[in-house]
Protein backbone atom coordinates (compact mmCIF):
# COMPACT_ATOMS: atom_id res chain seq x y z
CA UNK A 1 0.00 0.00 0.00
CA UNK A 2 1.18 3.35 -1.03
CA UNK A 3 2.46 6.11 1.68
CA UNK A 4 1.74 9.30 1.49
CA UNK A 5 3.48 12.35 3.26
CA UNK A 6 0.86 15.39 3.53
CA UNK A 7 0.96 18.80 4.78
CA UNK A 8 -2.34 20.30 6.94
CA UNK A 9 -3.97 22.64 8.91
CA UNK A 10 -5.91 21.30 12.38
CA UNK A 11 -9.34 23.90 13.29
CA UNK A 12 -7.12 26.03 14.93
CA UNK A 13 -4.54 26.48 12.17
CA UNK A 14 -1.68 25.13 13.49
CA UNK A 15 0.20 23.20 10.21
CA UNK A 16 0.90 19.30 10.36
CA UNK A 17 3.62 17.18 8.56
CA UNK A 18 2.83 13.43 8.62
CA UNK A 19 2.35 10.51 6.56
CA UNK A 20 -0.59 8.15 6.24
CA UNK A 21 -0.65 4.73 4.04
CA UNK A 22 -4.04 4.78 1.75
CA UNK A 23 -4.67 2.93 -1.66
CA UNK A 24 -4.86 6.43 -3.47
CA UNK A 25 -4.69 9.72 -3.04
CA UNK A 26 -8.32 10.17 -2.77
CA UNK A 27 -8.60 7.86 0.00
CA UNK A 28 -5.54 9.12 1.43
CA UNK A 29 -7.58 12.77 1.30
CA UNK A 30 -10.77 11.29 3.08
CA UNK A 31 -8.60 9.45 5.53
CA UNK A 32 -7.25 12.44 6.70
CA UNK A 33 -10.40 14.41 6.82
CA UNK A 34 -11.85 12.34 8.75
CA UNK A 35 -9.16 13.30 11.61
CA UNK A 36 -10.81 17.23 10.68
CA UNK A 37 -7.40 18.19 9.17
CA UNK A 38 -7.41 20.43 6.45
CA UNK A 39 -4.98 19.53 3.57
CA UNK A 40 -2.62 21.77 1.77
CA UNK A 41 -0.18 19.58 0.17
CA UNK A 42 -0.11 15.79 -0.59
CA UNK A 43 2.66 13.31 -2.45
CA UNK A 44 3.28 9.57 -2.55
CA UNK A 45 6.21 9.31 -1.10
CA UNK A 46 7.58 6.29 -3.36
CA UNK A 47 6.47 8.14 -6.56
CA UNK A 48 8.64 11.32 -5.31
CA UNK A 49 11.94 9.39 -5.09
CA UNK A 50 11.69 7.11 -8.47
CA UNK A 51 10.76 10.67 -9.97
CA UNK A 52 13.29 13.10 -8.25
CA UNK A 53 15.55 13.95 -11.47
CA UNK A 54 12.10 14.49 -13.32
CA UNK A 55 10.76 16.58 -10.56
CA UNK A 56 13.86 18.15 -10.46
CA UNK A 57 14.14 19.16 -14.45
CA UNK A 58 10.22 20.03 -13.87
CA UNK A 59 11.21 22.59 -10.83
CA UNK A 60 14.30 23.82 -12.75
CA UNK A 61 12.20 24.66 -16.44
CA UNK A 62 9.45 26.28 -14.70
CA UNK A 63 6.39 27.58 -16.92
CA UNK A 64 7.37 30.79 -18.88
CA UNK A 65 4.41 33.54 -17.81
CA UNK A 66 3.23 35.90 -20.66
CA UNK A 67 3.72 39.34 -20.71
CA UNK A 68 0.25 41.28 -18.85
CA UNK A 69 -0.77 44.46 -18.46
CA UNK A 70 -2.99 45.80 -15.40
CA UNK A 71 -5.38 43.84 -13.30
CA UNK A 72 -8.06 41.08 -13.61
CA UNK A 73 -11.23 41.81 -14.21
CA UNK A 74 -13.65 42.05 -11.92
CA UNK A 75 -15.77 39.74 -13.59
CA UNK A 76 -13.37 37.30 -15.00
CA UNK A 77 -12.36 37.05 -10.70
CA UNK A 78 -16.11 36.39 -9.81
CA UNK A 79 -16.20 33.85 -12.12
CA UNK A 80 -12.87 32.19 -10.76
CA UNK A 81 -13.94 32.35 -7.31
CA UNK A 82 -17.33 30.66 -7.98
CA UNK A 83 -15.68 27.45 -10.24
CA UNK A 84 -13.07 27.26 -7.49
CA UNK A 85 -15.72 27.38 -4.79
CA UNK A 86 -17.21 24.05 -6.72
CA UNK A 87 -14.16 22.30 -7.49
CA UNK A 88 -13.43 22.52 -3.43
CA UNK A 89 -17.16 21.17 -2.61
CA UNK A 90 -16.66 18.55 -4.98
CA UNK A 91 -13.49 17.23 -2.84
CA UNK A 92 -10.55 18.21 -4.97
CA UNK A 93 -7.30 19.30 -4.00
CA UNK A 94 -6.53 22.58 -3.88
CA UNK A 95 -3.35 22.31 -6.21
CA UNK A 96 -5.74 19.86 -8.85
CA UNK A 97 -8.25 22.74 -8.94
CA UNK A 98 -5.83 25.14 -9.32
CA UNK A 99 -4.09 23.46 -12.26
CA UNK A 100 -7.44 22.79 -14.11
CA UNK A 101 -8.59 26.72 -13.51
CA UNK A 102 -5.50 27.72 -14.95
CA UNK A 103 -5.30 25.21 -17.59
CA UNK A 104 -8.81 26.81 -19.00
CA UNK A 105 -8.26 30.26 -18.18
CA UNK A 106 -6.93 32.61 -21.67
CA UNK A 107 -3.64 34.34 -21.52
CA UNK A 108 -3.77 37.37 -19.43
CA UNK A 109 -3.26 38.69 -15.77
CA UNK A 110 -5.38 36.22 -14.07
CA UNK A 111 -3.49 33.06 -16.03
CA UNK A 112 -0.24 34.55 -15.06
CA UNK A 113 -1.14 34.74 -11.35
CA UNK A 114 -2.25 31.23 -10.98
CA UNK A 115 0.64 30.11 -12.53
CA UNK A 116 2.34 32.30 -9.55
CA UNK A 117 0.21 30.25 -7.07
CA UNK A 118 0.83 27.31 -8.11
CA UNK A 119 4.34 27.20 -8.12
CA UNK A 120 4.19 29.19 -4.38
CA UNK A 121 2.04 26.30 -3.41
CA UNK A 122 4.27 23.49 -5.22
CA UNK A 123 6.74 25.29 -2.50
CA UNK A 124 5.21 24.43 0.25
CA UNK A 125 3.31 27.96 0.98
CA UNK A 126 -0.03 28.18 1.88
CA UNK A 127 -2.70 29.22 -0.59
CA UNK A 128 -3.55 32.43 1.40
CA UNK A 129 0.67 33.35 1.11
CA UNK A 130 0.47 32.42 -2.88
CA UNK A 131 -2.46 34.52 -3.48
CA UNK A 132 -1.33 37.64 -1.38
CA UNK A 133 2.02 37.45 -3.44
CA UNK A 134 -0.23 38.44 -6.54
CA UNK A 135 -1.82 41.70 -6.05
CA UNK A 136 -3.14 42.21 -9.35
CA UNK A 137 -5.48 39.47 -8.87
CA UNK A 138 -6.52 39.20 -5.25
CA UNK A 139 -6.70 42.13 -2.50
CA UNK A 140 -6.60 41.97 0.87
CA UNK A 141 -10.25 40.94 1.52
CA UNK A 142 -9.56 37.80 -0.55
CA UNK A 143 -6.61 37.13 0.95
CA UNK A 144 -7.92 37.48 4.42
CA UNK A 145 -11.01 35.16 4.07
CA UNK A 146 -9.14 32.34 2.13
CA UNK A 147 -6.87 32.87 5.27
CA UNK A 148 -9.40 32.23 7.90
CA UNK A 149 -11.06 29.17 5.82
CA UNK A 150 -7.56 27.54 6.15
CA UNK A 151 -7.45 28.00 9.62
CA UNK A 152 -11.22 27.03 9.94
CA UNK A 153 -10.83 24.43 7.71
CA UNK A 154 -13.62 25.07 5.56
CA UNK A 155 -12.07 26.62 2.64
CA UNK A 156 -15.19 25.36 0.28
CA UNK A 157 -17.78 27.56 2.57
CA UNK A 158 -15.70 30.88 2.76
CA UNK A 159 -14.76 30.49 -1.31
CA UNK A 160 -18.83 30.03 -1.34
CA UNK A 161 -19.09 33.21 0.65
CA UNK A 162 -16.95 34.84 -1.43
CA UNK A 163 -17.70 33.90 -4.76
CA UNK A 164 -21.82 35.36 -3.49
CA UNK A 165 -20.18 38.50 -2.24
CA UNK A 166 -18.26 39.24 -5.64
CA UNK A 167 -21.81 38.42 -7.41
CA UNK A 168 -23.88 40.91 -5.21
CA UNK A 169 -20.98 43.84 -5.93
CA UNK A 170 -20.81 43.07 -9.59
CA UNK A 171 -24.86 42.98 -10.28
CA UNK A 172 -25.18 46.54 -8.51
CA UNK A 173 -22.04 47.95 -10.48
CA UNK A 174 -23.40 46.12 -13.57
CA UNK A 175 -27.10 47.72 -12.68
CA UNK A 176 -25.44 51.39 -12.20
CA UNK A 177 -23.00 51.00 -15.32
CA UNK A 178 -26.33 50.01 -17.21
CA UNK A 179 -28.15 52.77 -16.17
CA UNK A 180 -26.01 55.46 -16.98
CA UNK A 181 -25.35 54.10 -20.86
CA UNK A 182 -28.35 55.79 -22.45
CA UNK A 183 -27.73 59.65 -21.10
CA UNK A 184 -23.88 58.90 -21.93
CA UNK A 185 -24.66 58.12 -25.48
CA UNK A 186 -27.50 60.65 -26.01
CA UNK A 187 -24.85 63.40 -24.49
CA UNK A 188 -22.32 62.27 -26.74
CA UNK A 189 -24.34 62.65 -29.52
CA UNK A 190 -25.27 65.61 -28.79
CA UNK A 191 -22.09 67.29 -28.32
CA UNK A 192 -21.03 65.83 -31.59
CA UNK A 193 -23.47 67.12 -33.46
CA UNK A 194 -23.81 70.65 -31.51
CA UNK A 195 -19.74 70.78 -32.61
CA UNK A 196 -20.26 69.93 -36.10
CA UNK A 197 -23.00 72.86 -36.77
CA UNK A 198 -20.44 75.32 -35.06
CA UNK A 199 -17.85 74.52 -37.05
CA UNK A 200 -18.93 73.82 -40.42
CA UNK A 201 -22.73 74.95 -40.72
CA UNK A 202 -22.18 78.62 -38.72
CA UNK A 203 -19.38 79.86 -40.68
CA UNK A 204 -21.28 79.76 -44.34
CA UNK A 205 -24.03 81.70 -42.78
CA UNK A 206 -21.54 84.25 -41.36
CA UNK A 207 -19.79 84.50 -44.80
CA UNK A 208 -23.33 85.23 -46.32
CA UNK A 209 -24.43 88.15 -44.20
CA UNK A 210 -20.59 89.31 -44.33
CA UNK A 211 -21.53 89.43 -48.35
CA UNK A 212 -24.68 91.53 -48.12
CA UNK A 213 -23.31 94.16 -45.33
CA UNK A 214 -25.65 93.01 -42.55
CA UNK A 215 -26.37 94.66 -39.18
CA UNK A 216 -26.67 91.67 -37.50
CA UNK A 217 -28.84 90.98 -34.31
CA UNK A 218 -27.43 90.68 -31.22
CA UNK A 219 -28.07 86.95 -30.75
CA UNK A 220 -26.60 86.09 -33.58
CA UNK A 221 -23.49 88.23 -32.88
CA UNK A 222 -22.94 86.15 -30.03
CA UNK A 223 -23.63 82.25 -31.99
CA UNK A 224 -21.07 83.51 -34.60
CA UNK A 225 -18.59 84.48 -31.64
CA UNK A 226 -19.60 81.27 -29.95
CA UNK A 227 -18.81 79.59 -33.24
CA UNK A 228 -15.59 81.07 -34.37
CA UNK A 229 -14.60 80.29 -30.52
CA UNK A 230 -14.91 76.77 -30.59
CA UNK A 231 -13.55 76.27 -34.35
CA UNK A 232 -10.35 77.89 -32.95
CA UNK A 233 -10.41 76.16 -29.64
CA UNK A 234 -11.76 72.62 -30.43
CA UNK A 235 -8.84 70.81 -28.78
CA UNK A 236 -9.87 72.12 -25.58
CA UNK A 237 -12.83 69.86 -25.18
CA UNK A 238 -11.31 66.53 -25.01
CA UNK A 239 -8.13 68.51 -22.80
CA UNK A 240 -10.91 70.30 -20.28
CA UNK A 241 -12.02 66.38 -18.83
CA UNK A 242 -8.49 65.19 -18.96
CA UNK A 243 -7.21 68.05 -16.97
CA UNK A 244 -9.77 68.00 -14.55
CA UNK A 245 -9.02 63.99 -13.96
CA UNK A 246 -5.52 64.87 -13.73
CA UNK A 247 -6.22 67.82 -11.21
CA UNK A 248 -8.37 65.38 -9.03
CA UNK A 249 -5.68 62.84 -9.53
CA UNK A 250 -2.88 65.28 -7.65
CA UNK A 251 -4.70 67.01 -5.28
CA UNK A 252 -5.73 63.21 -4.09
CA UNK A 253 -2.10 62.76 -3.40
CA UNK A 254 -2.15 65.24 -0.84
CA UNK A 255 -3.30 64.08 2.16
CA UNK A 256 -6.01 66.78 3.62
CA UNK A 257 -7.17 67.51 -0.22
CA UNK A 258 -8.25 63.89 -1.18
CA UNK A 259 -9.87 64.55 2.47
CA UNK A 260 -11.45 68.02 1.35
CA UNK A 261 -12.23 66.34 -2.50
CA UNK A 262 -13.76 63.43 -1.13
CA UNK A 263 -16.32 65.83 1.44
CA UNK A 264 -17.11 67.43 -1.31
CA UNK A 265 -18.19 64.55 -3.50
CA UNK A 266 -20.47 63.30 -0.80
CA UNK A 267 -22.24 66.91 -0.73
CA UNK A 268 -23.38 66.82 -4.26
CA UNK A 269 -27.04 66.65 -4.54
CA UNK A 270 -28.37 63.26 -5.79
CA UNK A 271 -24.60 62.15 -6.50
CA UNK A 272 -23.76 62.24 -3.40
CA UNK A 273 -26.36 60.88 -1.53
CA UNK A 274 -25.73 57.74 -4.33
CA UNK A 275 -21.95 57.47 -3.31
CA UNK A 276 -22.92 57.52 0.24
CA UNK A 277 -25.22 54.69 0.17
CA UNK A 278 -22.91 52.65 -2.40
CA UNK A 279 -20.43 53.32 -0.14
CA UNK A 280 -22.37 51.89 2.60
CA UNK A 281 -23.66 49.06 1.45
CA UNK A 282 -19.88 48.06 0.14
CA UNK A 283 -18.44 48.15 3.77
CA UNK A 284 -21.00 46.66 5.41
CA UNK A 285 -21.45 43.83 3.37
CA UNK A 286 -17.23 43.66 3.63
CA UNK A 287 -17.81 43.50 7.04
CA UNK A 288 -20.30 40.72 7.16
CA UNK A 289 -18.44 38.55 5.06
CA UNK A 290 -15.44 38.66 7.04
CA UNK A 291 -16.93 38.72 10.46
CA UNK A 292 -18.95 35.87 9.36
CA UNK A 293 -15.76 33.94 7.89
CA UNK A 294 -14.23 33.84 11.69
CA UNK A 295 -11.56 36.94 10.82
CA UNK A 296 -11.16 39.05 13.95
CA UNK A 297 -12.93 42.30 14.22
CA UNK A 298 -10.33 45.01 13.83
CA UNK A 299 -8.38 42.84 10.55
CA UNK A 300 -12.15 43.10 9.42
CA UNK A 301 -12.33 46.63 10.23
CA UNK A 302 -9.35 47.29 8.60
CA UNK A 303 -9.94 45.38 5.37
CA UNK A 304 -13.36 47.39 5.01
CA UNK A 305 -11.84 51.18 5.46
CA UNK A 306 -9.65 50.20 2.71
CA UNK A 307 -12.87 49.07 0.53
CA UNK A 308 -14.01 52.26 1.16
CA UNK A 309 -12.16 54.30 -1.33
CA UNK A 310 -12.99 57.36 0.42
CA UNK A 311 -10.95 59.47 2.81
CA UNK A 312 -14.39 60.71 5.18
CA UNK A 313 -15.00 57.06 5.80
CA UNK A 314 -11.29 55.73 5.69
CA UNK A 315 -10.95 58.41 8.96
CA UNK A 316 -14.48 57.04 10.39
CA UNK A 317 -13.21 53.28 10.50
CA UNK A 318 -9.79 54.40 11.83
CA UNK A 319 -11.57 55.71 15.48
CA UNK A 320 -14.13 52.79 15.21
CA UNK A 321 -10.97 50.78 15.48
CA UNK A 322 -9.37 52.69 18.13
CA UNK A 323 -12.44 52.93 20.25
CA UNK A 324 -13.24 48.91 19.52
CA UNK A 325 -9.17 48.45 20.85
CA UNK A 326 -10.49 50.55 24.12
CA UNK A 327 -13.20 47.99 24.61
CA UNK A 328 -16.29 49.51 23.36
CA UNK A 329 -18.79 47.87 21.32
CA UNK A 330 -19.18 48.70 17.48
CA UNK A 331 -22.76 50.60 17.79
CA UNK A 332 -21.41 53.65 19.58
CA UNK A 333 -18.49 54.81 17.92
CA UNK A 334 -19.93 54.35 14.64
CA UNK A 335 -22.85 56.75 15.66
CA UNK A 336 -20.20 59.10 16.48
CA UNK A 337 -18.62 58.90 13.47
CA UNK A 338 -21.55 60.17 11.30
CA UNK A 339 -21.23 58.71 9.07
CA UNK A 340 -24.42 56.43 8.41
CA UNK A 341 -28.08 56.78 9.20
CA UNK A 342 -29.09 56.04 12.83
CA UNK A 343 -31.30 52.54 11.01
CA UNK A 344 -27.88 50.83 10.57
CA UNK A 345 -26.39 52.01 14.13
CA UNK A 346 -29.38 50.66 15.74
CA UNK A 347 -29.33 47.41 13.54
CA UNK A 348 -25.37 47.09 14.51
CA UNK A 349 -26.13 47.33 17.83
CA UNK A 350 -29.13 44.86 18.21
CA UNK A 351 -26.97 41.98 16.09
CA UNK A 352 -24.20 42.72 18.58
CA UNK A 353 -26.83 42.18 21.31
CA UNK A 354 -28.31 38.76 19.53
CA UNK A 355 -24.26 37.37 18.24
CA UNK A 356 -25.58 38.28 14.94
CA UNK A 357 -24.03 40.64 13.51
CA UNK A 358 -23.18 39.28 10.50
CA UNK A 359 -26.73 38.58 9.62
CA UNK A 360 -27.62 42.13 10.05
CA UNK A 361 -25.05 43.76 8.03
CA UNK A 362 -26.02 41.68 5.14
CA UNK A 363 -29.38 42.79 5.51
CA UNK A 364 -28.02 46.90 6.14
CA UNK A 365 -26.18 46.28 2.43
CA UNK A 366 -29.37 44.79 0.43
CA UNK A 367 -31.43 47.36 1.93
CA UNK A 368 -28.93 50.51 0.74
CA UNK A 369 -28.32 48.18 -2.33
CA UNK A 370 -31.59 48.18 -3.27
CA UNK A 371 -31.63 52.65 -2.23
CA UNK A 372 -28.90 52.93 -4.43
CA UNK A 373 -30.54 51.50 -7.50
CA UNK A 374 -33.93 52.92 -6.83
CA UNK A 375 -31.49 56.61 -6.36
CA UNK A 376 -30.24 55.82 -10.00
CA UNK A 377 -33.58 55.06 -11.70
CA UNK A 378 -34.58 58.47 -10.20
CA UNK A 379 -31.41 60.28 -11.51
CA UNK A 380 -31.96 58.52 -15.16
CA UNK A 381 -35.80 59.76 -15.03
CA UNK A 382 -34.73 63.51 -13.89
CA UNK A 383 -31.96 63.61 -16.58
CA UNK A 384 -33.90 62.28 -19.31
CA UNK A 385 -36.38 64.85 -19.42
CA UNK A 386 -33.62 67.66 -18.76
CA UNK A 387 -31.26 66.80 -21.71
CA UNK A 388 -34.58 67.41 -23.86
CA UNK A 389 -34.95 70.78 -22.33
CA UNK A 390 -31.14 71.35 -22.29
CA UNK A 391 -30.82 70.13 -25.72
CA UNK A 392 -34.22 72.09 -27.25
CA UNK A 393 -33.31 75.50 -26.03
CA UNK A 394 -29.27 75.12 -27.12
CA UNK A 395 -31.13 73.91 -31.12
CA UNK A 396 -33.98 77.01 -30.51
CA UNK A 397 -30.80 79.78 -29.73
CA UNK A 398 -29.66 78.25 -32.90
CA UNK A 399 -32.40 78.08 -35.19
CA UNK A 400 -33.54 81.69 -33.78
CA UNK A 401 -30.26 83.40 -34.30
CA UNK A 402 -29.39 82.32 -37.62
CA UNK A 403 -33.18 82.82 -38.74
CA UNK A 404 -33.56 86.52 -37.79
CA UNK A 405 -31.05 88.11 -40.20
CA UNK A 406 -32.92 86.10 -42.98
CA UNK A 407 -35.91 87.69 -42.45
CA UNK A 408 -34.37 90.92 -42.23
CA UNK A 409 -32.65 90.33 -45.45
CA UNK A 410 -36.31 89.33 -47.21
CA UNK A 411 -37.63 92.20 -45.88
CA UNK A 412 -35.45 94.24 -46.91
CA UNK A 413 -35.47 92.28 -50.24
CA UNK A 414 -38.81 92.91 -50.46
Amino acid sequence: MPTYQYEAMDNTGLEIKDTIDAPSEADAQAKIKDKGFFVTKISEQGRQKKGGKAAAKKTAKKKKRGFSIGKVRPKQLCTFTRQLSTLQDAGLPILRSLRILEGQSKPGPLKNSLDGVIEDIEGGSTLSEAMSKQPKAFDNLYVNMVKAGEAGGALEVILQRLAEFKERSQSLKRKVQGAMIYPAAVITVAVGIVGFIMVYIIPKFKAIFEGFGMELPQMTVLLISCSDAVAEYWYLGPAFPFAAWLFVKLVKKNKYGRLILDWMFLKVPLLGKILRKSIVARTMRTLGTLIASGVPILEALQIARDTSNNAIFERAFEKISAAIREGEAIAIPLKEARIVEDLVVNMVDVGEETGALDNMMYKVADVYDEEVAVLVDGLISMLEPLMVVVLGLIVGFIVIALFMPLIQLLNDLS
